[in-house]
């Protein structure tokens, strides 16, 4: 058993746990951050990639668009190299209602987001490919954003100053005496041990979890509604402009290009458990419509992998239970001692990845008030270490990375241009991560072979450079599959059958993976 002692103890490493852990670390606070599982694996890396302008919400929820607009003019400051300056347009398609332009335009100059209304044409020629019937269309600040760019970045910049970020760490229980938060328990599963972390305050990131959490506490039910929503890449980009109805917010909406692909989403439908999302085969075909209304010919592109995440809705009285769509975006914090008489526990619930610094800011000054401290909040001005130029990436940003050290760098990776050197490096720095924790900071099988290739490679470099031996690359090589895996069966029609058809000859006709050597337990 491993024991160690903080004042702060953050649990949930989405955005806005690393959020939070940055903010009480540059405060002056000792602070671990734990997650069951990797950094930006729950909800946070189960996205669309949009950085919100607040265009979205200056009609459903104005607050909420206001607070979108300023935290992206901050997030492009502090965190450049995670943003890419896409811009973005809200069109009225052809049989949609003409009247809530008006009322677009009204509400965006009233939440202070900026906007300009562009001509049929000028939109045309930014975008050809968007629909010629539109009947009026807004130029916006929406942005592109790598949301694991975004946590990592955070969670770096808080070890820098002292924190200690805790992946694969799984909460089991929280010590409560004299109703006062003492000590938080948690199972670190890589290592197959005890760890018991003494603290004086707790502040529950969990997302869709934070019930769960709040309840180890003794806390009674946290009003937090799981809401599913699925997403599909495509396997280029359609546009270069994040793309969005100018509707009340609905399913299938926002088109955003990300990378090397573009994203449709999302729906929006109440889940009853975080862990167990489904990707209905209804709605896929349903976003695929969705992105016919904004690109006509959206089907003839090729889907190459299809995901559900949960977003941590705040139980709205207003509305039903189950209608997800027209809960809040906005955030809540529970303060547990006036609430279930548990002091020491603050939880955060719902919020947009966009806002996810402020968010983190309010629950820390919540917490410095029930501890009688105040220390100023420095976030929104010091720019994350990295970031010092201050420039936004774009999509070709790996290619002049890869003209200089292509000589010397072998690509293991041609559709996300990584190379050999970004493996070993990273792995070097994180000897426990599997397959899937370095897909998600260098992006390996992101591409349209989703792992066909790469993985195999990524597989030989570890073995060759004794970074992992036979049995454990297999079972990690194995593991990235099935994973994988997991977004595609959904959309298997077209070209993906024949590219899926594929993979599964060379792996299992080629090298035969189902019969390589393994353990006995598969790794994590």
């Amino acid at each position: 058993m491993k024991r160690m002692s903080v004042d702060v103890v953050v649990i949930g490493g989405g955005a806005t746990g690393a959020g939070v852990v940055r903010d009480v670390a540059m405060r002056g606070y000792t602070t671990a951050l734990l997650d069951k599982a990797d950094l930006g694996q729950g909800t946070t890396g189960r996205y669309h990639g949009l950085l919100h302008s607040g265009g979205r919400y200056v009609v459903s929820d104005p607050h909420s668009a206001s607070e979108c607009a300023e935290e992206n003019a901050i997030l492009r400051r502090i965190q450049a190299h995670a943003v890419e300056d896409t811009g973005g347009l809200f069109v009225v398609g052809p049989d949609d209602d003409i009247e809530y332009s008006s009322k677009f335009a009204t509400g965006a100059a009233e939440a202070k987001v900026p906007f300009e209304e562009l001509t049929i044409a000028e939109t045309l020629r930014r975008e050809p490919r968007v629909n010629p019937g539109i009947k009026r269309a807004f130029a916006v600040m929406d942005a592109s954003v790598d949301g694991w760019q975004l946590v990592w970045g955070a969670a770096n910049d808080a070890k820098r100053h002292g924190a200690h970020i805790l992946t694969y760490h799984r909460v089991t229980d929280i010590d409560v005496a004299d109703g006062a938060v003492r000590a938080v328990h948690a199972y670190d599963e890589k290592r197959g041990e005890e760890v018991i972390i003494d603290c004086k305050f707790v502040m529950n990131a969990g997302g869709p979890w934070a019930g769960q959490i709040a309840g180890m506490a003794g806390c009674e039910e946290v009003e937090v509604v799981p809401g599913r929503g699925i997403m599909i890449a495509m396997n280029h980009r359609l546009v270069n402009s994040c793309v969005n109805r100018c509707i009340y917010p609905a399913d299938g909406d926002i088109l955003v290009p990300v990378h090397t692909v573009s994203i449709i989403g999302t729906t929006d439908v109440k889940a009853t458990d975080p862990d167990q999302l489904d990707i209905p085969r209804d709605e896929v075909q349903q976003m695929l419509d969705a992105g016919e209304v904004l690109v006509p010919g959206f089907r003839k592109s090729r889907a190459v992998h299809a995901w559900s995440g949960a977003r941590p809705l705040f139980k709205d009285p207003r509305v039903s239970a189950t209608d997800t769509r027209h809960m809040t975006r906005g955030m809540k914090i529970l303060e547990h001692d006036t609430r279930d008489g548990v002091s020491g526990i603050l939880s955060i619930i719902g919020g947009k990845l966009t806002t996810y610094r402020l968010m983190a800011q309010h629950m820390v000054d919540i917490m410095e008030e029930k501890l009688g401290e105040k220390n100023e909040c420095k976030t929104a001005d010091e720019v994350i270490p990295g970031n010092e130029d201050k420039k936004l990436y774009t999509v070709n940003h790996r290619l002049e990375e890869r003209e200089k050290d292509r000589r010397d760098d072998q690509i293991i990776c041609e559709c996300e241009l990584m190379s050999r050197g970004m493996i070993t490096e990273l792995m070097a720095e994180q000897p426990t991560a599997s397959f899937d924790d370095l897909r998600r900071q260098l992006r390996l099988g992101m591409g349209p072979c989703q792992g066909g290739f790469c993985s195999m490679r990524a597989t030989g470099v570890a073995l060759e450079e004794k970074m992992v031996d036979l049995v454990r690359a297999t079972e990690l090589m194995r593991l990235f599959l099935k994973n994988r895996w997991i977004g595609l069966w959904p959309i298997l029609y077209g070209e993906q059958v024949r590219q899926t058809a594929l993979d599964n000859w060379i792996y299992h006709g080629t090298f035969d993976v189902e019969h390589l050597p393994q353990a006995e337990e598969e790794v994590v």
